[in-house]
């Protein structure tokens, strides 16, 4: 099997504040053919909003509980003054600060916010991992 992730989508409750936020965060909404799914273009990879009830539905699972759902998402960029400024734009369109940025103990500098949804994005810069012109980050042995 190829290693390789195509799609993340997440739930949410309101799709309309959703794409409002991350268009306001920059992020062109791409094949608006279908108004049930948004979909964004992320470097190789596709990130897309869907309706929680219609999301649990299609993998066969019952909706969402309240709380942490195991699982956490990352955003990386090449500084800590990039970071304190994507946590900040995430807020001012509505996030949640959750962690304010810090030196983390594996060397880097990083921070969480919470988007209207209540999902948990991790903004880091890590020295060791940086993203290069295209986005991608790049895995060391």
């Amino acid at each position: 099997m190829d290693q390789r992730i195509s799609i993340v989508t997440l739930g949410t409750d309101n799709m309309a504040r959703a794409v409002a936020f991350w268009e306001a965060m920059g992020w062109p909404r791409k094949m608006r053919k279908w108004d049930a799914i948004a979909m964004f273009q992320v470097g190789g990879l596709a990130f897309a909003i869907y309706p929680f009830d219609k999301l649990a539905e299609d993998c066969g699972m019952q909706d969402r509980g309240p709380g942490f759902g195991g699982f956490t998402l990352a955003h990386n960029v090449g500084s800590k003054a990039e970071v304190d400024e994507l946590l900040a734009r995430a807020v001012a369109n509505g996030a949640t600060l959750q962690k304010p940025a810090h030196d983390a103990f594996w060397g880097g500098y990083s921070g969480y916010f919470c988007d209207p949804d209540g999902h948990p994005w991790e903004v880091a810069y890590n020295p060791y991992m940086l993203p290069g012109p295209d986005g991608a980050v790049a895995l060391g042995d």
